[in-house]
């Protein structure tokens, strides 16, 4: 089966990103924090994504792009196994002056700590 990554599996409205920042954070990293909502999820629900990549963080429109594309894909490939639950990824500190495939090392050794966290909790 292929996984996707469709309108389902995403957060969309300002207040399911508040829900998930003003519930409890899982864990977080050297650059990322992971917080869910403190709220039950429906029955039928999965894993959905939301993420905070804010620009005085990483400047440059090309470093934020490439850290949401990977974050994305390391859900997309782990969703299935990841609890019913909003997860927003939020960028917490600078982003240090190295380069695309540094921090695509970087951002994805990152995530999938974070998302073993995730699915240990």
């Amino acid at each position: 089966m292929r996984a996707t990554f469709g309108p389902a599996a995403r957060l969309h409205r300002p207040s399911e990103f508040a829900a998930a920042l003003k519930g409890r954070r899982i864990a977080r990293g050297a650059l990322l924090v992971v917080s869910t909502p403190r709220e039950q999820p429906e029955a039928d629900a999965s894993a959905r994504l939301g993420m905070i990549i804010a620009k005085r963080f990483a400047p440059h429109a090309v470093t934020r792009n490439t850290i949401k594309r990977v974050i994305r894909e390391s859900f997309r490939q782990r969703r299935d196994d990841l609890p019913p639950r909003d997860f927003v990824f939020r960028l917490h500190g600078p982003v240090g002056s190295v380069t695309l495939t540094e921090l695509k090392k970087q951002v994805r050794a990152e995530v999938e700590t974070l998302l073993d966290k995730v699915q240990a909790s």
